[in-house]
């Protein structure tokens, strides 16, 4: 695990925790999190505990395990739902994936990484990394790519500092000239593809969600496996996808989503 350090003092200090246990996926011992841990055993031990005093995680004695607890549930439950264009696009993305016939994404762009925070899966789903609540690579996912290429020229600087190309697939775009040149594409078209960048046999259409400014909120997206489409066939749904998109923007500025 990359330590993590803090200049929030106590508070951050537990919360790098917070996110140590919560990056397993799973009930993690005591001992794992010590083996990974730039704190001392007693301090880790400490900070466990507050954040269990406090609802943030849970112990199970009989694993002696740690989890994330209930609070942080409903907390993180609340910040969906405030934050999150997730509620207010739901019927468009539920509509979409029937239309098509395919698995349809919202995300969102957190820092330099794409936050997915909706999914709805085809009659006939297929298995893929993407779910919603993960966090995904920002240069070699459709609706990270569609993200990136409506920020403000500073902004994409920054997002693009943040970017590993990690080399996932033989089509990863894996420097910042590759990635620059395909984001000016995506402008120029308004819609972005993953040519199996992230996943072998996983292709994608994406295309941002933009506001009355232009700013992008979110970017949604149209899934499908090579085994049954292509790219060819994912520029037919084209249409659709930029429908939902854009009644998606028209619902949040409704709503005065914030920025």
């Amino acid at each position: 695990m990359n330590k993590q350090t803090t200049g929030d003092g106590t508070v951050g200090k537990a919360l790098d925790v917070l996110d140590q246990v919560a990056a397993k996926g799973k009930p993690v011992r005591f001992s794992e999190l010590l083996s990974e841990s730039s704190h001392p055993k007693a301090t880790l031990y400490r900070f466990l505990q507050t954040l269990l005093r406090q609802g943030m995680l849970a112990y199970d004695d009989n694993q002696q395990t740690y989890s994330l607890g209930i609070r942080l549930v409903r907390l993180a439950h609340a910040a969906w739902s405030q934050s999150s264009i997730a509620p207010i696009a739901r019927p468009f993305v539920k509509e979409l994936s029937e239309v098509v016939g395919e698995t349809v994404h919202l995300a969102q762009l957190d820092g330099g990484q794409v936050l997915y925070v909706d999914k709805r899966n085809a009659a006939d789903p297929i298995d893929m990394y993407s779910q919603a609540g993960k966090i995904g690579p920002g240069y070699c996912t459709g609706v990270g790519k569609a993200l990136m290429a409506y920020q403000d020229p500073a902004e994409l600087d920054e997002v693009i500092k943040k970017q590993s190309f990690y080399k996932y697939t033989e089509a990863t775009l894996i420097t910042e000239d590759a990635l620059r040149a395909d984001l000016e594409i995506i402008r120029k078209e308004g819609v972005a593809f993953d040519r199996e960048e992230h996943e072998p046999g996983i292709i994608c259409i994406a295309a941002p969600i933009l506001s009355s400014t232009g700013r992008p909120i979110g970017a949604l997206s149209i899934t499908t496996s090579t085994l049954r489409n292509n790219l060819e066939g994912l520029k037919e749904v084209r249409p659709a996808l930029l429908d939902a998109a854009s009644k998606i923007a028209a619902a949040v500025e409704a709503w005065q989503f914030p920025a």
